[in-house]
């Protein structure tokens, strides 16, 4: 994914070229993002919120 900087004068300006970049792209490039993310802030041995949720219930027993 290539990195965009776009400048505003004010909020909603800001606003609207996010908005208008979300709508650009696809639902698997914005998957991705979110996947990237994930691994950047959680690292890669983060459980899927699925497998966490199934872990907890497991713990209640």
């Amino acid at each position: 994914m290539k990195r965009i900087v776009n400048k505003s004068k004010d909020f909603k300006d800001a606003e609207n070229y996010d908005i208008l970049q979300h709508i650009s792209m696809t639902p698997e490039e914005r998957q991705k993002i979110a996947w990237k993310l994930k691994i950047r802030v959680y690292g890669k041995k983060c459980l899927d919120v699925r497998e966490s949720r199934k872990f907890a219930k497991k713990r209640k027993r």
